[in-house]
């Protein structure tokens, strides 16, 4: 038996899909994966600008990596350690836009040439500890701005996507908490 469609009384429009309805779309279009005619973004816009954000956090990869290697001084161990578990979270990141652009039928761009170009944020080396910090708390408040941006962009247009940005952008505001907190700490004179 199916189930009748419901109304939402304020427009007398139908909101929720019989389930005849729901088998017969799932079963037009299959080619189309997960674009189905209830999508109401811009796939093809989804697309590039999940293309930019994939660039950015391949360069928060490498920044992070290579402060993870390079960063000297008394306090660097820790420093080091904390750079390099967040290069990991960084690379996560990534892999689910990557995920979520192959979804929307597209091919996630991980080719280094130009790679800078397309990032929001900049790969930036820092001369020593305190700058390498530095530069990753600016990167990351750019990440945070962005991805702020554009959860409200994908609003209900596209869900999935406005929830793993969501949830990327909880990472980034905890790594530039971070960066700000590992900042102060430099700042206090040595004992």
């Amino acid at each position: 038996m199916n189930s009748p469609s419901i109304v939402n009384t304020k427009t007398a429009e139908p909101f929720l899909s019989d389930v005849k309805t729901l088998r017969d779309r799932a079963r037009a279009h299959i080619e189309q994966g997960v674009v189905s005619n209830t999508y109401v973004g811009d796939v093809a816009r989804t697309i590039d600008i999940l293309q930019a954000v994939l660039a950015t956090e391949l360069v928060c990869v490498l920044r992070y990596s290579q402060h993870s290697i390079a960063a000297t001084g008394l306090s660097s161990e820790s420093i080091k350690a904390e750079f390099a578990q967040h290069a990991i979270e960084e690379q996560e990141h990534a892999m689910a836009v990557a995920k979520r652009i192959n979804q929307l039928g597209g091919q996630p761009n991980f080719d280094p040439r130009g790679l800078a170009s397309r990032a929001a944020s900049e790969y930036a080396t820092g001369a020593d500890l305190t700058a390498m910090i530095r530069e990753n708390l600016i990167a990351e408040r750019i990440a945070v701005d962005h991805y702020r941006e554009l959860i409200r962009f994908f609003g209900d247009n596209d869900p999935a996507t406005r929830v793993m940005i969501e949830s990327i952008l909880a990472v980034e505001e905890e790594h530039a908490s971070d960066m700000q907190d590992l900042l102060a700490m430099q700042a206090q004179p040595k004992r």
